[in-house]
């Protein structure tokens, strides 16, 4: 994984874990400590292919941050052209 993509350049760990009734995992401590979350948290969940991948919904707003970085100029600002948006429907009505 590299940095360009908005993932961690780290050793990629595993653990094999058992599936229980309902579709249930427990995520390892270890991991969970890696990641940040605690019970209660939201995880994001993405199918790559054949793969399941879990990110912290923290971990998934940096990811969502890097990509628009990419592509949107610093001078641009989304938000504003969002509220002005809103405001001339808003204006329509």
């Amino acid at each position: 994984m590299s940095q360009a993509d908005g993932h961690r350049s780290t050793v990629v760990k595993e653990e094999r874990v058992r599936m229980s009734a309902g579709g249930r995992i427990v995520i390892p401590q270890h991991m969970r400590q890696a990641m940040g979350v605690e019970p209660g948290h939201e995880l994001l969940l993405q199918m790559d292919g054949d793969a399941l991948r879990v990110y912290s919904l923290q971990s998934a707003v940096r990811r969502s941050q890097a990509i628009v970085q990419r592509h949107v100029p610093e001078s641009r600002s989304l938000s504003e052209e969002l509220m002005r948006d809103r405001r001339r429907e808003a204006e329509r009505e």
